[in-house]
């Protein structure tokens, strides 16, 4: 099992690096939030990595942190989700907005990736939710949203208005913590998105 590689960049695609380790050149697929951060062609790089082994087929997955290796795993225990669609989802959403959105029971948001049609995005939501909370998200400091009723609405209500979906989740905790678990909808969109345009 191969875990971690630590080589010099040798080339980059849209889906892809090569990576140089001791003059072997490993092909590994990425997200293009990891492919954006591995730095200039010819630099250092240390990557984390998923081996994917099939009938067939031996892929190398690589991730800039450890915490979105364990999202791409957990994503990967959801039926119909693939290394493909779980890519989708980590290169459209870093992993605190991917905790945020399951969290506050946000399948529009998970939708969003290409791929990701809302049966799944729904399925993605509701498996993970109790799982989602003891991963790592490198974002950090966001809290989630409570899930479901409301806040949900209120998270779509701020993502349609422009907002990233880290900024509305937050913004969404933050007015329920204000206002309590009994908040209507009204004083809910008023708080967050004074929270939200701060």
């Amino acid at each position: 099992m191969i875990a971690k590689l630590r080589g010099i960049l040798d080339e980059v695609a849209a889906d892809h690096a090569v990576i140089d380790v001791g003059g072997v050149g490993y092909q590994v697929a990425a997200s293009s939030r990891t492919l954006d951060a591995l730095g200039p062609k010819g630099g250092d790089v240390t990557i984390h990595t998923e081996m994917l082994v099939g009938d067939d087929f031996i892929r190398l997955i690589g991730f800039a942190s450890a915490a979105e290796r364990d999202w791409f795993r957990l994503l990967g225990s959801v039926q119909g989700v693939g290394s493909k669609v779980a890519l989708a989802i980590l290169s459209t959403l870093e992993t605190g907005e991917l905790q945020s959105a399951i969290g506050a029971g946000d399948a529009a948001m998970v939708s969003r990736a290409p791929g990701v049609g809302p049966k799944l995005a729904s399925r993605i939501v509701n498996e993970l939710k109790d799982k989602a909370g003891g991963l790592a998200a490198t974002t950090g400091g966001a809290p989630a949203a409570p899930a479901g009723g409301a806040s949900a609405d209120v998270v779509s209500a701020l993502l349609n208005l422009g907002f990233k979906p880290a900024e509305a989740s937050k913004a969404v905790a933050e007015a329920q913590g204000d206002l309590g678990a009994d908040a209507g909808l009204d004083a809910l969109v008023r708080t967050a998105l004074k929270k939200a345009a701060k």
